[in-house]
């Protein structure tokens, strides 16, 4: 599956459009600085719940964070869970 992803350098998201254009997943972050962004939120549309689609986007978004780098500061709640349970996260943690 290949996430869409937008970032303005003050924010960014990975993202997932269905053939109508519709949103039905999304995974964001900010830039808090050159070497460090805030995952903040992540949603996945009631049609797409409990087929890993969440942890597709969170694996995405930490490939995104280790080629650039950076560390990621987790305040969404379900990217804070995954990083305490998963060490394979631990490299791009801030």
């Amino acid at each position: 599956m290949q996430f869409q992803h937008i970032d303005n350098q003050q924010n960014g998201e990975f993202f997932l459009n269905n053939e109508q254009g519709k949103r039905i997943a999304e995974i964001s972050y900010v830039w808090s600085d050159a070497h460090k962004i805030i995952a903040n939120h992540t949603w996945v549309d009631d049609s797409l719940r409990g087929q890993g689609m969440a942890r597709q986007l969170l694996d995405t978004l930490v490939e995104f964070a280790r080629e650039k780098k950076l560390k990621i500061v987790p305040t969404c709640s379900y990217v804070e869970v995954m990083f305490r349970r998963e060490k394979s996260f631990a490299d791009v943690v801030a």
